[in-house]
């Protein structure tokens, strides 16, 4: 019998319709009634004939579809079936564009909800939708739309960097943390192999900055401090404690008020007096009107609302500091302490993040809380002061216990 001779290009590149042209061992090109043409092997495995196809010419050259049906010898050889091995190939690579599909669904948006849903169990409703607002205002603009396996640490950097660059380091920080979080997660729940930003650290990003710490007590505290202060005994000085305890002005600001800053439930601490250089207005809530309406009977004629022991002279600025050492709190707490507490407990509460700069008055404040007056968001201070007046009112209450 006469060898047959193996296929050459110039053969199948001029194979006619209707043929088939062979190559030896169960490998052949078959061309169809309209000419196309494609690569075939016959096979045998464990008593069945097979029918494997490698590609169509001239997609497929004669040297590739060779090398095709070569590697499915090897494996024939070895035992196992071509075709069940390119049925899992197949599988695996449907499964892994599904995959990628999913991935891409899962943008850092979707995630960020998924984790916010989860962690908000047990959360108070304004803190959680407090923590939700600041992903809407400074990291969804920014990350939400990429999908979260696509998003780098350099993508997370530059979203600090643009909150930072507001002035707020601090949300910057908050921002850092939640985000960690959300990339946590996300490994946790298997969307992504692991987390890019769990190698960050805030001062390896953040600028630095300078923070002068007044000593404070810590908010589970502040019962004590509130009963210690009630029962001091120069009335003067317990209301000026008070006062400053409902609105946490700075010291200077609160022994330096004159009677006509008053006005009603609206106490306008002027320009002059104030760090910023610029007016500031204080809410009174129905606690600090109280506490004005008995400071008006002790102080007399005075255009002082704390009068020092000197005419036309004011309280004297360590009057406060003196009262909170011999409460026995020195070193513990101070009267900008009162400033800190609230920031930390409103903040925990979830309140606005410019609502509490603008009444705290402070001399570093983002973008938005600069380009603000002070008069403004009177509407949502008002509220938020008189929700921290009855907050006090609840911390100087009792705990009743009941013993069964």
């Amino acid at each position: 019998m006469r060898k047959r001779k193996p296929l050459t290009d110039t053969a199948v590149k001029n194979a006619k319709p209707g043929t088939i042209l062979r190559d030896g061992r169960g490998f052949y090109l078959l061309v169809t009634p309209s000419g196309a043409k494609s690569w075939r092997w016959k096979y045998r495995y464990r008593g069945f004939e097979k029918l494997a196809t490698f590609g169509v010419y001239p997609d497929v050259s004669l040297e590739v579809a060779r090398t095709r049906c070569q590697t499915a010898r090897t494996l024939l050889a070895s035992g196992v079936d071509p075709m069940a091995v390119r049925a899992e190939q197949k599988q695996k690579e449907r499964d892994e564009v599904a995959a990628k599909r999913e991935q891409r669904r899962n943008t850092f948006a979707a995630v960020a909800l998924q984790w916010h849903t989860h962690w908000k169990q047990g959360q108070t409703e304004r803190h959680a939708a407090y923590v939700w607002s600041r992903f809407e205002r400074d990291i969804l603009p920014l990350l939400g739309h990429h999908p979260i396996v696509e998003i780098t640490s350099l993508d997370v950097v530059k979203m600090l960097h643009s909150i930072s660059d507001r002035g707020v380091a601090d949300l910057a920080k908050r921002a850092m943390q939640v985000t960690k979080s959300v990339f946590s997660y996300a490994v946790t729940h298997q969307i992504i192999p692991h987390s890019p930003v769990a190698h960050l650290k805030p001062k390896d990003i953040l600028p630095k900055t300078t923070k002068q710490n007044y000593a404070r007590v810590d908010a589970k505290e502040l019962p004590a401090l509130l009963a210690a202060i009630d029962g001091y005994a120069g009335e003067q000085t317990r209301l000026a404690m008070q006062l400053m305890a409902h609105t946490f002005v700075r010291t200077s600001e609160l022994i330096g008020t004159t009677w006509d800053e008053i006005d009603g439930e609206r106490w306008t601490i002027p320009a002059s007096r104030m760090k910023m250089k610029t007016p500031h207005h204080v809410p009174l809530s129905k606690q600090s009107v109280a506490i004005l309406l008995r400071l008006k009977e002790l102080a007399g004629d005075s255009v002082y609302v704390f009068p020092g022991l000197k005419p036309n002279q004011p309280m004297s600025n360590g009057t406060i500091l003196v009262a909170l050492k011999r409460m026995g709190y020195a070193g513990k707490m101070t009267g900008h302490g009162f400033r800190g507490i609230a920031s930390t407990i409103l903040h925990e509460q979830g309140y606005e993040h410019e609502h509490i700069e603008l009444q705290l008055a402070h001399s570093k404040r983002d973008a938005v809380s600069a380009a603000y007056n002070h008069a403004l968001h009177l509407k949502a201070r008002t509220a938020m002061m008189q929700h921290w007046s009855d907050y006090l009112d609840k911390q100087r209450q009792p705990k009743v216990v009941s013993i069964a």
